[in-house]
C-alpha cells in the first residue's frame, strides 16, 4: 500500500468532488506539477481575505435595514431579511444614555442587560468609540458600523484559527468562509466574539497547549455560555486517552479566565456582606425564565399541539443529559477515539437542537465546528442551504405576523416547515458525524492519513480505557481499497 507523507498537504480539489467543480470557475482543480509556497498568497491570507470579503457582502446585504429599515416601517427589516439586535439595543440597553451595564438599572421590563459579562464589553467598547451626540438614528447606524467592523475582526480570527487547526488541511477554512449562512446573521447579534474565542482555545488545544487552551475557552463562556460544553468531549477524550494533566490544566484555565472576568462584576457588598450582583445573575435568570421561542422544536411541537409546554425546560435538560449521556458512550464505545471537533460538534449541535429558542445567528456556533469535523463540501452545503432556508423563513414569519391584517409573508405553516428544515439539516451533519465515529475509515481526515489533528496530547495517543474494541478493520474494506490504513495516525503498509 502506498504511504502519505504526514507533512504534505490535503488538495481538497484532489479529494472533494464539489471542491473539484468549483474550483473550474478558477482554472480547475490544482496540477500535481504545481509549485506550492512560493507566492505570499499563502492558504491562511487567502482564507482570511475570502472571509473579509465575504463578511463585507453580508453588511451590504444589511444597506436596506441601514437606510431606514431599523427605524421606520412596521416589518421593512423583515421584509428585506436585514434585522439586528444590534441598532436596537444601543438604545435599548442604555448605551445611548452613557448607562454602565449590570450596574446601572434601566427603564422598562428588561432591568439589566441580559448578556454576559465579556459581550458587555465589547457593547460598552462600541458604545465608547460611537459619537453621543446627534440624531438617535445616526448614532444607531454609528454603533453599528462600529460593532460590525469589531466583528469583522472576529470572523477573520475564525476563519484563521480554523485554516490552522488541521495542519495538513488548511484549505477546509474555506468552508467557514465561504458560508452564505455566516455572512447572513454575522452582524445580528454579538456571538461572532464568543466563536473567535473558542476557536483560537481550539488551535491552542491542537496545538498541545492545554493551559492556554483553557484560559480562552473560559474567556469565551464569559462572552457566551455555550463555549463550557467543550470541556465536556474534553473530559471523555482525555478519560479514554488517560491525559488527565492536560485537561486539569485546561479546566483550571477556563475556571481562573472566566473568574477574572466575571468577579469584578458578579460580587457586590454591603453592610450586610457580599451578594451576588442582581445585574450580573440578569443572563442567567433571563435564560432560565424565558419561555419557548423562535426556532426551537419546543415551538414546533406546541404549534402544532396547541399545548403550551409549560415544562419546556425541564424536557430540555433530560434530553441535554441523556444526549451528552450517549455521547460519552459513543466515545468510549468507538473502535477508534472520536476526533475532538466531531464531539465539540455533536455536544454543541445537541444543545442547540434541544434549546428553548434558536435564533438565526446561532448558525455562526456551528459553522467552525462542521468544517473542522466533516470537511466535505456536500454535506456543509447541504446543511448550510437548510440554515439559509430557515433565515428567510423566519423574517418572513415577522412579517406575516406583523403586519396586520395584510398577512403579507409566510403564514404559520411555511415557518414550521422552515424550522423543520433546520432541524433535519443540523440532524443530517450529527448523523454522518457519527456515522464517521462508528466507521473511522469514512472519516475524510482520517482517510489521508491523520487521527486527530484537533487533538493535540490527544493526537496518536493510546487508549488508557475503552469499552468498546480499539480497532476493527474497514466494514466496507473493498470501497477504500489503496486507502491509507491508520492506526493512531501511523500509517500501516
Amino acid at each position: 500500500m502506498t504511504s502519505v507523507r504526514r507533512d504534505e498537504p490535503v488538495r481538497p480539489t484532489k479529494r472533494d468532488e464539489v471542491s473539484a467543480a468549483g474550483s473550474e470557475l478558477i482554472g480547475g482543480p490544482i496540477g500535481r506539477r504545481a509549485l506550492l509556497g512560493t507566492s505570499w498568497l499563502t492558504p491562511v491570507r487567502v482564507i482570511a481575505l475570502v472571509a473579509i470579503g465575504m463578511f463585507a457582502l453580508g453588511m451590504v446585504q444589511k444597506l436596506p435595514c441601514y437606510n431606514g429599515g431599523w427605524f421606520f416601517g412596521a416589518t421593512s427589516q423583515y421584509t428585506h431579511a436585514c434585522y439586528s439586535d444590534i441598532p436596537h439595543l444601543y438604545a435599548g440597553r442604555g448605551f445611548a444614555e452613557g448607562l454602565i451595564p449590570y450596574f446601572d438599572r434601566l427603564p422598562g421590563d428588561m432591568e439589566y442587560l441580559e448578556y454576559p459579562v465579556l459581550t458587555g464589553v465589547f457593547m460598552e467598547v462600541a458604545s465608547w468609540m460611537t459619537p453621543h451626540g446627534g440624531a438617535i438614528q445616526h448614532r444607531e447606524q454609528v454603533y453599528w458600523l462600529v460593532n460590525a467592523g469589531m466583528l469583522m475582526i472576529c470572523a477573520a480570527v475564525i476563519a484563521v484559527c480554523v485554516t490552522r487547526t488541521h495542519r495538513r488541511r488548511p484549505w477546509d477554512g474555506l468552508l467557514v468562509a465561504l458560508a452564505p449562512a455566516f455572512a447572513l446573521t454575522a452582524t445580528i447579534n454579538w456571538d461572532l466574539l464568543a466563536i473567535a474565542l473558542t476557536a483560537a482555545g481550539m488551535l491552542m488545544w491542537s496545538r498541545s497547549r492545554p493551559l492556554a487552551a483553557g484560559v480562552l475557552i473560559g474567556l469565551a463562556t464569559a462572552a457566551k455560555l455555550y463555549p463550557v460544553l467543550l470541556l465536556g468531549p474534553l473530559l471523555v477524550l482525555c478519560w479514554r486517552a488517560g491525559t488527565w494533566r492536560a485537561y486539569g490544566k485546561a479546566v483550571a484555565g477556563a475556571v481562573v479566565s472566566w473568574l477574572v472576568v466575571n468577579l469584578p462584576v458578579m460580587i457586590t457588598h454591603n453592610a450586610s456582606g457580599f451578594h451576588i450582583r442582581e445585574g450580573w445573575a440578569k443572563f442567567y435568570t433571563f435564560s432560565q425564565e424565558r419561555p419557548i421561542d423562535f426556532g426551537s422544536i419546543w415551538l414546533l411541537i406546541s404549534q402544532r399541539t396547541g399545548n403550551p409546554l409549560e415544562n419546556a425546560n425541564t424536557y430540555a435538560t433530560l434530553l441535554m443529559i441523556l444526549g451528552c449521556g450517549a455521547i460519552g458512550l459513543l466515545t468510549l464505545y468507538a473502535p477508534r477515539r472520536p476526533r475532538f471537533a466531531q464531539l465539540a460538534f455533536l455536544v454543541v449541535a445537541l444543545f442547540i437542537l434541544t434549546n428553548k429558542v434558536y435564533s438565526p445567528q446561532y448558525v455562526l456556533w456551528l459553522t467552525p465546528l462542521a468544517a473542522l469535523a466533516r470537511p466535505r463540501w456536500r454535506d456543509f452545503l447541504i446543511w448550510q442551504g437548510c440554515e439559509v432556508m430557515y433565515f428567510l423563513g423566519i423574517w418572513m414569519y415577522l412579517a406575516y405576523t406583523g403586519n396586520g391584517d395584510k398577512h403579507q409573508g409566510l403564514p404559520t405553516e411555511g415557518y414550521q416547515l422552515a424550522i423543520a428544515l433546520h432541524l433535519l439539516g443540523t440532524l443530517y451533519v450529527c448523523a454522518v458525524v457519527v456515522r464517521d465515529i462508528l466507521m473511522p475509515e469514512r472519516d475524510v481526515v482520517r482517510r489521508d492519513g491523520d487521527d486527530d489533528p484537533s487533538g493535540g496530547v490527544l493526537d496518536r495517543s493510546p487508549d488508557a480505557f475503552v469499552l468498546g474494541r480499539t480497532y476493527h478493520r474497514p466494514r466496507h474494506a473493498v470501497q477504500f481499497e489503496g486507502a491509507p490504513q491508520v492506526r493512531w495516525g501511523a500509517v500501516r503498509d
